[in-house]
């Protein structure tokens, strides 16, 4: 399937990408290292992982870090994480004063059990009323930096929020909308329901509509499009291990046919290509290793890679043993098609969403909420 190359450019707000491609924000893997990766692949929007308001607003070392750009990513993008809307509001306010972001998403969807059972990501916007607050409060603080919101389709079929969520983010100014299109208890299970983005993108005419669920090749990408009519497509998973996707992404979009099928030798390439941009975002060596073990599965899914030499590089602890290791592959062998596609990371089962005890009695916040919410941004990172 291929779209001519006069393509719509995706516009959110005053930003305009002639790619209609959003990298997901991913907690522990969207640093600026793997950012940098993907955009020498190709084109989009590159967000950084979930960073808590509250960390933020305390200045908190680790948060700091994570907001932190490389000069070569043109558009700085930024997605917090919060349950109160005037700490919301002060973290849009330091990231505009201060001139630090081009682009700020909030995150309504992380279905992340520690998050849920205090209030936020997924379940939040159950509570309608403190969503509303804190999305308005955060678009006021955002001035002309245009401000999006992901979130999912509710926290199950039973209790779900994305229309009248929408509605509100809509009418308090949002630049776009992504939909994952799952709820929090599907986690990242089953096949995703692309028919709640069709549904999203009837309600909600007048701004972007961004899918995301199951893009795991640029075909995808295009059928989703077509199908629902969004705008634009949000890819996660997919690019795990997979930087070049966002080639593959540009060259659909473009018209173009040709798809990136990396030899090993190439896999290998990318892989301490990573670890590289790791060592100078972590300004360690050693922690840059340790990080890059995690990446071992996706990047190799399919190669004929032994459980040896995976066991070692998931045990690597310099560069010059990483070489030393990927040097020992045949770098001849060519892409292995199919075994080196479709699903990666964990999809895990459909499961009860943890939530605060009473959560779900009330669609507004009530007193013994509040408890809950109080201890809902404890850490650096919500995801």
């Amino acid at each position: 399937m291929t779209f001519p190359s006069t393509t719509t450019p995706l516009r959110i707000g005053p930003l305009e990408l002639d790619i209609p491609v959003v990298l997901a924000p991913m907690a522990g893997i969207t640093n600026t290292a793997f950012r940098r990766l993907c955009r020498e692949f190709g084109a989009g929007l590159y967000v950084s992982e979930m960073i808590t308001s509250r960390a933020l607003v305390e200045r908190t070392r680790e948060s700091m870090r994570l907001i932190n750009h490389h000069e070569s990513e043109t558009v700085r993008s930024i997605q917090l994480y919060g349950v109160d809307p005037y700490t919301v509001s002060e973290a849009v306010t330091m990231l505009v004063a201060e001139d630090r972001a081009d682009h700020i998403d909030l995150n309504f969807g992380c279905p992340v059990p520690k998050v849920t059972r205090k209030g936020g990501g997924a379940a939040l916007p159950w509570k309608r009323g403190l969503f509303r607050d804190i999305v308005e409060a955060a678009v006021t603080a955002s001035g002309d930096v245009p401000l999006t919101i992901k979130m999912r389709k509710g926290i199950d079929a039973d209790h779900l929020t994305y229309l009248e969520a929408a509605k509100a983010a809509q009418g308090a100014g949002v630049s776009a909308i992504a939909l994952h299109a799952r709820t929090a208890a599907d986690y990242y299970s089953g096949q995703a329901d692309w028919s709640a983005i069709t549904t999203l993108k009837n309600t909600i005419t007048d701004i972007p509509i961004l899918g995301n669920g199951d893009i795991w090749s640029a075909d995808d990408a295009l059928r989703m499009m077509s199908e629902t009519g969004c705008d634009g497509v949000v890819v996660g998973r997919g690019c795990l291990g997979r930087p070049w996707l966002f080639g593959d992404l540009a060259a659909a979009f473009q018209g173009r046919t040709v798809t990136i099928q990396p030899s090993l030798g190439q896999v290998a390439a990318a892989f301490y290509r990573h670890a590289e941009l790791l060592t100078e975002f972590f300004e360690s060596e050693a922690r840059a290793c340790r990080d890059i073990r995690k990446h071992v599965a996706w990047y190799f899914k399919g190669y004929p890679v032994g459980g040896d030499t995976r066991a070692s590089l998931a045990m690597v602890e310099s560069l010059a043993q990483l070489a030393e290791l990927l040097a020992t592959l045949d770098g001849d062998l060519p892409y292995p098609g199919a075994g080196a596609e479709g699903p990666r990371g964990r999809a895990g089962s459909p499961k009860k969403t943890s939530l605060p005890q009473y959560w779900l009695e009330s669609r507004e916040l009530v007193g013994r909420d509040r408890l809950n919410l109080t201890e809902g941004e404890g850490d650096t990172s919500g995801g």
